[in-house]
């Protein structure tokens, strides 16, 4: 039996800029596509610096997580992306701003570079009631 899937879409986060959705529901699983630090308002990239990228990122994944019917606290796994690993600490102190304990599964790794040459990007899965 196949599952019903749904695509979640909010103005709150920024369209996609390809191919995809920004989320899809399957069940009470949400697949959240991977967010870049774009202001969902302007489409731009407008914070220079590392941290206020990361913000926008965290912004943008709980935008999409709200527009599923959850939240933050709904995640059960992260995938953070970031163009230069030294960057560890500052994106740990914003995500504690959007998750608390207990915290998600999470792996963080180092690539070489993103779309719009943005320095950190991160997908997360949500299950929906948890």
């Amino acid at each position: 039996m196949m599952t019903d899937r749904v695509i979640i879409a909010t103005t709150a986060a920024p369209a996609a800029i390809g191919p995809y959705s920004q989320a899809v529901r399957a069940g009470n699983t949400v697949y959240c596509s991977g967010q870049i630090p774009l202001n969902p308002d302007s489409m731009k990239v407008e914070a220079e610096d590392f941290a206020g990228q990361a913000e926008q990122v965290f912004k943008n994944l709980q935008a999409v997580a709200i527009a599923a019917g959850g939240s933050c606290k709904n995640f059960v796994k992260l995938n953070i992306y970031l163009t230069d690993l030294s960057h560890f600490a500052t994106v740990n102190e914003v995500m504690k701003r959007y998750f608390s304990e207990p915290f998600p599964a999470r792996a963080a790794v180092g690539v070489a570079s993103l779309p719009l040459g943005v320095m950190v990007e991160v997908e997360g899965v949500l299950v929906l009631g948890s």
